[in-house]
């Protein structure tokens, strides 16, 4: 077996070791960002300030006040507000909705008719507003079944929510929150692999020495990729743990397509060191580079099949797009293998494809 490859990736282990910044990279940045943005990106909106018009000061209306309140969804700031001031409160931003309870409310319920409660809410935000909406539905149905009124139409929708029962948000962005965070994290650690031999003059010595750009790449890839690994396992462990995200499907599958995963972004990275002048390009250019489409084109926000058809063709290209798929199905519906195929080709195209340029971009550099 030639020596010089293990030699190589040997260094790697030793200099990755000695190198503060590469550790904090590997170590703490992944598991810092998964906290930071786990809680800051969230589809669930809680203790929304909330004012109330109560007409009726029934016991009937102060349950439905209490019911309101003990959701967690609403946080009630004003009460017995004057219904002429509620354009007021909107203006000093002391409420986004102001629920109004009739003076009528116990006399309607206990007659099973309809009973109206108006609902106004401030749409300068239109999600919001939405979910203030479907909020106050919600428990609209509660508090009618409870009390046995609003049983007279002829048929009801019982819906059943599969792989989210509970609508947590967590279960659709922590998933795709790793994509992103594995990504960046290993592309990254690549992209100033070899600018970092460039600048500290150390590469003129491997370049004397009997070596091949094919060996001197794989054997920049081969420690990250075994590090990047267990980091990424480590913040699936993480995200489980913390987060509660459920894992359905199969771990070795799982683990199979990380590993996948994080080899296409260890290849983006060294593509991206063997065409850069300085490490600081190197990371701006993976931070442009990997953050951006991934958070507005893999899909991790916004559906891609709702994005215009260029943009959808763009999203192909991003890995974060194929392994979010992957990643969401394995953990949230226990979706095999065969059902992920495509995906998993798709990636493994995708660093096939990097590496033979990098080696490329590397060999014509020796020249």
């Amino acid at each position: 077996m030639n020596p010089v490859l293990p030699t190589i990736i040997k260094k790697e282990f030793i200099h990755i070791w000695r190198d503060p910044q590469t550790l904090v990279i590997i170590l703490l940045m992944p598991l810092m960002m998964l906290i930071l943005y786990g809680y800051a990106i969230t589809l669930e909106m809680k203790q929304i300030r909330t004012a109330v018009v109560d007409l009726d000061k029934t016991p009937q209306s102060r349950e439905f006040i209490e019911k309101i309140i003990s959701t967690g969804f609403f946080h009630v700031t004003r009460v017995d507000v004057p219904y002429r001031q509620i354009e007021d409160i909107f203006f000093r931003s002391q409420a986004r909705c102001v629920i109004v309870i009739p003076d009528n409310f116990a006399e309607k319920l206990a007659g099973d008719s309809s009973t109206p409660v108006q609902l106004v809410v401030d749409a300068s935000d239109p999600n919001a507003a939405n979910f203030i909406n479907n909020y106050m539905a919600r428990i609209n149905v509660g508090f009618n079944l409870q009390h046995g009124a609003g049983n007279g139409g002829i048929f009801s929708v019982e819906a059943r929510l599969l792989y989210n029962p509970d609508l947590l948000s967590a279960y659709f962005f922590v998933p795709g929150l790793v994509a992103v965070i594995i990504l960046l994290s290993s592309a990254l650690l690549t992209s100033i692999a070899i600018v970092r031999e460039i600048e500290f003059g150390t590469m003129e010595q491997i370049l004397v020495s009997p070596v091949r750009p094919n060996q001197i790449i794989i054997g920049k890839i081969v420690p990250y990729l075994v590090l990047s690994f267990l980091d990424g396992v480590l913040i699936l462990f993480f995200a489980h743990l913390w987060f509660h995200v459920p894992v359905y499907g199969s771990l070795l599958l799982l683990g199979f397509s990380l590993f996948v995963y994080i080899l296409t972004g260890l290849c983006f990275g060294v593509l991206i060191s063997t065409v850069a002048r300085s490490q600081q390009v190197a990371m701006m250019a993976v931070m442009v580079i990997t953050i951006l489409p991934s958070f507005m084109l893999s899909g991790f926000i916004f559906p891609v099949r709702s994005m215009p058809h260029i943009l959808r063709e763009i999203s192909v290209i991003v890995p974060a797009t194929h392994f979010l798929r992957i990643i969401r199905g394995i953990m949230l519906k226990g979706t095999g293998i065969f059902q992920l195929l495509p995906e998993l080709g798709i990636l493994t195209a995708f660093s096939i494809l990097l590496i033979a340029i990098s080696i490329r971009k590397f060999h014509t550099k020796l020249e």
